[in-house]
């Protein structure tokens, strides 16, 4: 299987990648025979003049010649709405340039480069995905010290960075610095859901790539080929989640979670009253909660018994730290905190673009459109808010829920966040 298999109705992307990876192999053959010359390689040349635009004519402000949208460039950025597969594709497109394939077949899937890239094992990639709410200096200047070294196997240093967008600002003006002026054989891979979700000075030393919302099914056909997911229920994650690839897998395979997504596309129901949309509020966010207790247990508990492990804390359960390690499990336990937040704030958000889908299906009713809900068990819920209000006022829902989630990303208290939603849905 290659490693372009996964990503998913991005064709004209993976296209892009290949003719890079192709690029970046003839760069590592001539530099390894001898006969490439300085000024004739995408590394070779300045920061800004070595970042493509998204069709390969260069970024505003870059120079006449910046590479073509074949070239390989030190710099990339993956953009694309949540479940597009942006973080797919860069880590794809990593082991496509660490790909030893003998017959030249970059990204083929199988030679030891490529299974160690997609597998999280090899020397010379570096994925990053943070679990908390942001990126701060300290670990992105690691991440700099890191992409100063010269690639143990010979080929490309490649770094993949899946949530640039969380980069604090003074995280990525140390970033600038290195994607400026970058190390030989270096590749940053940069992923964020929008251009505007990066530093104008970072993006405009990128080759951006706009990856799209894959089609349903594509989806769907993913989920059983890859997943062992029987059809009917892959065609049904994939249209009710709208083409989002990970939430289409986690309602498939989870049946707590489908029972969550239903209670929430209940809510608008329970909203008659001041005391409904309190308790429906509170439902909502304690929901968001359980979904983040289960998503986060079995991982805490595997990280702390292999910290303790790793102190030589004394045999069993709950057995006693060696004198001075209990800073090191008090900062585990801190960040685990973290993590949860963001796990819980994230489920929450899933909730809100539920609910955002429901009102948008009772807007194509009360419009005229023929298109049938995306889910057939929401189809009574439409019908009923369609025919009891009119489509001013489901705007001015969808207004709500959408400034719910801007409030959220301002660390709006949550409670206080959902419970003004739902006043605003009861309102209309």
């Amino acid at each position: 299987m290659a490693v372009w298999d996964d990503v998913v109705g991005q064709e004209r992307v993976t296209e892009q990648l290949s003719a890079a990876a192709r690029d970046a192999d003839a760069i590592v053959t001539a530099e390894s025979s001898g006969t490439a010359e300085s000024s004739g390689t995408a590394q070779s040349s300045g920061g800004a003049e070595r970042a493509g635009g998204p069709n390969g004519s260069g970024t505003a402000g870059s120079s006449a010649g910046a590479p073509s949208g074949s070239a390989m460039t030190h710099a990339w950025l993956f953009t694309g709405p949540p479940g597009s597969g942006r973080s797919t594709a860069a880590r794809a497109f990593a082991a496509a340039l660490q790909c030893v394939s003998p017959d030249r077949a970059l990204g083929c899937g199988f030679c030891e480069g490529c299974h160690t890239a997609m597998v999280g094992t090899h020397a010379d990639v570096e994925v990053v995905r943070t679990e908390l709410l942001t990126i701060g200096v300290k670990e992105t200047r690691e991440l700099v010290r890191r992409a100063q070294l010269s690639p143990a196997g010979g080929r490309w240093q490649v770094i993949v960075l899946e949530d640039a967008d969380r980069l604090t600002e003074g995280a990525g003006n140390v970033l600038l610095k290195a994607v400026e002026e970058p190390a030989p054989r270096t590749v940053w891979l940069l992923c964020a859901p929008s251009t505007e979700d990066v530093l104008p000075t970072i993006r405009s030393r990128c080759r951006h790539l706009g990856l799209r919302t894959p089609p349903v099914d594509a989806v769907a056909d993913v989920l059983v080929r890859r997943d062992g997911i029987e059809p009917d229920m892959a065609a049904y994650a994939a249209r009710i989640t709208r083409g989002h690839i990970g939430r289409a897998r986690r309602l498939a395979t989870d049946e707590r979670a489908r029972a969550r997504r239903a209670s929430v596309l209940k809510l608008p129901q329970r909203v008659a009253d001041v005391g409904g949309a309190l308790k429906a509020a509170q439902e909502l966010i304690d929901a968001a909660a359980e979904d983040a207790k289960e998503v986060s247990e079995e991982l805490d508990a595997k990280e702390t018994e292999e910290l303790r492990a790793a102190l030589g804390a004394s045999e069993g359960k709950g057995g006693r730290l060696p004198r001075g390690t209990a800073g090191a499990m008090k900062e585990l336990q801190d960040r685990q905190k973290r993590r949860a937040t963001r796990t819980q704030r994230d489920s929450l958000d899933l909730a809100l673009t539920d609910l955002t889908g429901l009102y948008r299906d009772v807007l194509a009713r009360q419009l005229g459109s023929p298109a049938a809900p995306a889910d057939e068990l929401a189809a009574d819920s439409v019908r009923s808010l369609a025919a009891s209000s009119r489509p001013e006022q489901t705007l001015r829902r969808i207004e709500a829920v959408l400034e719910c989630r801007r409030a959220l990303d301002r660390n709006v208290a949550p409670l206080l966040a959902v419970e003004s939603m739902a006043m605003a849905l009861r309102a209309g």
